[in-house]
């Protein structure tokens, strides 16, 4: 069985492979690599990780203190259905520095994903999470 890894340390995050995998989302497309360079060094950065193979990630944008905000969550459409993108947000939200802070969130398409974590539809596209 394959292993599967969570981790925030920038210092072994793929940027470049990052970069591939956003402009594949109907999100982040036609986001330029500069800028997508710039929010991963400006939030919290968590890879997924198959045997070590970069295969998704997320990012974290959060003062500490009240709120966090979940963002460019996206798992390597050949690696999807494997439960990766559960234990990612099962991973980001248990995390000590997020568990106890209200979480927000769009998504046009993963409701049911983050319905299983305790963010409920505020909207059409936003989710929230209360602690």
């Amino acid at each position: 069985m394959n292993e599967i890894n969570i981790c925030d340390d920038k210092s072994k995050f793929p940027i470049d492979k990052a970069i591939e995998l956003l402009h594949k989302s109907y999100w982040a497309a036609e986001r330029p690599p500069e800028t997508i360079k710039k929010s991963i060094e400006n939030s919290i950065v968590f890879g997924a990780y198959e045997n070590d193979r970069f295969v998704g990630m997320a990012r974290v944008i959060t003062d500490f203190a009240t709120t966090f905000y979940l963002a460019d969550v996206i798992i390597d459409e050949k690696y999807r259905g494997k439960g990766i993108g559960k234990k990612l947000i099962s991973t980001i939200v248990s995390d000590n520095r997020f568990s106890s802070l209200l979480g927000i969130l769009v998504t046009r398409d993963a409701h049911g994903l983050y319905e299983h974590f305790g963010f409920v539809k505020d909207s059409e596209r936003a989710m929230t999470r209360r602690v």
